[in-house]
């Protein structure tokens, strides 16, 4: 391994869930810029299938596939797709997630439900499934895509938070068991991020929320996109082959106060 491959993912494939928009399509179109094949998988296969356009548009091969990731079934699928295309899996995303943002009170148990299946069985489901290729192999890495609120508290989004620090111990357990057969897992847990695009009908937030947000972030200003794809580059490639069971702040330094 050569300094100039460190961050190289030529000839390597990745998953990336929850890839239709945001953050998602943000990290799989970055992954392919730095040489990556990747499949993008959403429960709306409209928004992939233009994501999947953007990376073949860096140069790589893309497969857009419409799956729920809460669904044992529709995720095995997902990767026997994969293995169809390209006979291996280097890299998987778990990005899908879910939240509605109302008091703990008010919750109902199919909103609890369904908050908890997406962030965090879903994402055991994904690295169950694509992880038993990998040790086959004996080699890959696996990212969860975290939250802050999987590392400390806040109100209104008590499932939300529940299932992200789910997440995290998830991904230490899993690094744990598998480090010794060559597969590393780690968690990047940004902070509030700009969201590139929203559905119909969503509304951004509030001036007095973003105000609240400059002043509580220590860098003063929501994260870019873009600078959650270098942490997932990082983690990706060969340049964090010493680092599993990690959890990567990504939050202007939130965290850290």
């Amino acid at each position: 391994m050569t300094q100039n491959g460190l961050f190289d993912l030529g000839g390597r494939l990745a998953i990336v869930t929850g890839a239709g928009r945001g953050l998602g399509r943000a990290i799989a179109v970055g992954l392919a810029h730095h040489g990556a094949d990747v499949v993008v998988v959403s429960r709306t296969l409209a928004e992939v299938e233009l994501v999947a356009d953007e990376v073949r548009a860096a140069g790589r091969k893309a497969l857009a596939l419409r799956i729920d990731t809460a669904v044992k079934a529709e995720v095995d699928g997902m990767v026997q797709e994969a293995m169809r295309g390209w006979g291996r899996i280097d890299v998987l995303v778990n990005n899908a997630g879910v939240d509605f943002n109302i008091p703990a009170l008010d919750y109902t148990e199919a909103e609890w439900d369904r908050i908890v299946d997406i962030n965090l069985k879903g994402y055991f489901l994904c690295s169950q499934a694509v992880g038993r290729v990998m040790l086959a192999r004996g080699a890959g890495s696996i990212i969860m895509n975290s939250s802050i609120y999987g590392c400390v508290g806040a109100a209104d989004s008590v499932p939300y938070g529940a299932a992200k620090g789910g997440v995290n111990q998830l991904m230490r357990m899993l690094a744990v068991e598998w480090a010794g057969r060559g597969v590393r897992v780690n968690a990047v847990a940004p902070g509030y991020m700009v969201v590139m695009s929203r559905r119909p009908g969503e509304s951004g937030p509030s001036e007095e929320h973003e105000r609240r947000v400059r002043e509580r972030t220590p860098l003063g200003r929501r994260g870019r996109a873009e600078e959650l794809v270098g942490p997932l580059v990082f983690l990706a490639a060969d340049a964090s082959s010493y680092v599993t069971g990690a959890v990567l702040t990504v939050d202007g330094g939130w965290t850290a106060q």
